[in-house]
């Protein structure tokens, strides 16, 4: 009897450790993709990802702080951006200043946006085979790089985008342009369209320098209240063209 009753006791024992030990490697695992570039948005005490100084947004205060003389497309730290969960693409501009960085954000990590509100894409017309699922259109306009439909995710606000995201973003960019005072960024849907074009112009070997006074009205409007949006860049070339 005595045994029946300490082999019973061992086996609550042994249930009991069982159970602590996969609670424990559940909160553990929990934890873990919390503090990995998989989850933008729990916001947990020690986190690595907030660890150390905020690294983006305005640090200086100064005025003339997006008053750029130059501006480079980066193609290395683009496509470094991009590889960070949570970005499905990123546009990377360095100036004599700052860094300024449009992305669009995917699936692949959770909490890349503070709060909830309105999706701006509708991407169901993605399983109709269709590209506007509105009115059953299949085109798409290739100069734009984020649309209404079937397209990666974009953020109007850009003080929506986690914090979390944009330190890990600022991170990647300061690693490989240290020099940097600034480093701005925004999911904005114009915004992303507007650089697109610029990215063009450098992909295609063009000089951007006769461009950089509208770059800084983009920049100017998008992160210090200015209030002049420069018309697209194809619609000021196809000015400049019409008066030569």
């Amino acid at each position: 009897m005595k045994k029946r009753e300490a082999y019973r006791s061992f086996l609550i024992l042994i249930a009991s450790v069982t159970v602590l030990g996969l609670t424990l490697s559940g909160c553990n695992y929990e934890r873990r993709v919390q503090n990995s570039t998989f989850d933008y948005g729990t916001k947990q005490k020690g986190d690595p990802k907030m660890l150390g100084s905020r690294m983006y947004g305005t640090m200086s205060g100064l005025p003339g702080q997006h008053d750029n003389h130059w501006f480079e497309y980066s193609s290395l730290i683009s496509s470094d951006v991009s590889s960070i969960n949570g970005v499905a693409g990123a546009l990377v501009f360095l100036t004599d200043k700052n860094a300024y960085i449009a992305i669009t954000t995917d699936w692949t990590a959770t909490g890349t946006r503070k709060s909830g509100g309105p999706r701006e894409q509708n991407n169901s017309g993605s399983t109709q085979g269709v590209y506007n699922v509105e009115n059953g259109s299949p085109y798409w306009n290739n100069q734009r790089m984020v649309t209404p439909y079937n397209s990666a995710l974009s953020i109007n606000d850009h003080n929506q985008i986690s914090g979390e995201l944009k330190q890990t973003i600022a991170v990647h960019v300061r690693r490989l342009a240290p020099a940097v005072q600034e480093v701005h960024i925004s999911a904005n849907k114009e915004f992303n369209n507007h650089l697109i074009q610029y990215a063009q112009e450098a992909w295609a070997g063009h000089s951007l320098t006769p461009w950089f006074s509208s770059f800084n009205k983009l920049v100017k409007h998008q992160f210090a209240g200015g209030d002049e949006v420069p018309e697209p860049l194809n619609v000021q070339q196809q000015r400049a063209k019409n008066h030569t």
